[in-house]
């Protein structure tokens, strides 16, 4: 894009698309939902994002990523990046390419089951025995328990699948 061509929502939201959460490298804040309005003034960008969890610590890298990104841009001028709190973040505006990547991290998205099934694992079908838990990322069982409700992040907590021994995380709701 040359400097005289204008910038668009759309060109702004494939960028953002780019731009990794810093707690969870794999998925973009697009996937996660974050992105709530994008606005294109000339060569004045303005985005809202959505914290996914209150009070979550990395909203300043977040937003310094998110504007480094978009100035970055031919076209841009200038970039103003906001937190909002007029709409709730909730996991369910996390994106199916994001959960399958969230999986595939080892981090158990929500509505894991059918995310499982598109990246080849058979989450467990509540077989005698099974516990009916989250189901693992790693090995699709549902024979899991909650560990801890503290993870490594706010956002997160910890989770043991009886089934491959493995400790995993989940996104709390």
């Amino acid at each position: 894009m040359s400097a005289a061509t204008s910038v668009t929502s759309d060109d702004v939201r494939a960028v953002l698309d780019t731009v990794p959460d810093p707690e969870m490298p794999p998925v973009s804040v697009a996937e996660l939902g974050m992105v709530t309005d994008v606005r294109v003034h000339g060569d004045r960008v303005e985005v809202d994002l959505v914290p996914t969890y209150s009070g979550c610590p990395a909203t300043a890298v977040i937003r310094e990523e998110t504007a480094r990104a978009i100035k970055a841009m031919d076209g841009v001028g200038s970039v103003e990046v906001r937190f909002v709190n007029t709409v709730v973040w909730e996991p369910e505006r996390i994106t199916p390419p994001g959960r399958r990547k969230l999986a595939e991290f080892g981090i158990a998205p929500p509505g894991s089951g059918q995310t499982l099934l598109q990246i080849g694992r058979r989450p467990g079908l509540g077989q005698p025995g099974e516990t009916q838990g989250v189901v693992c990322p790693l090995c699709g069982s549902r024979d899991t328990v909650a560990d801890s409700p503290f993870g490594p992040t706010p956002c997160r907590s910890s989770s043991y699948c009886n089934a491959c021994r493995n400790p995993f995380e989940v996104i709390k709701p």
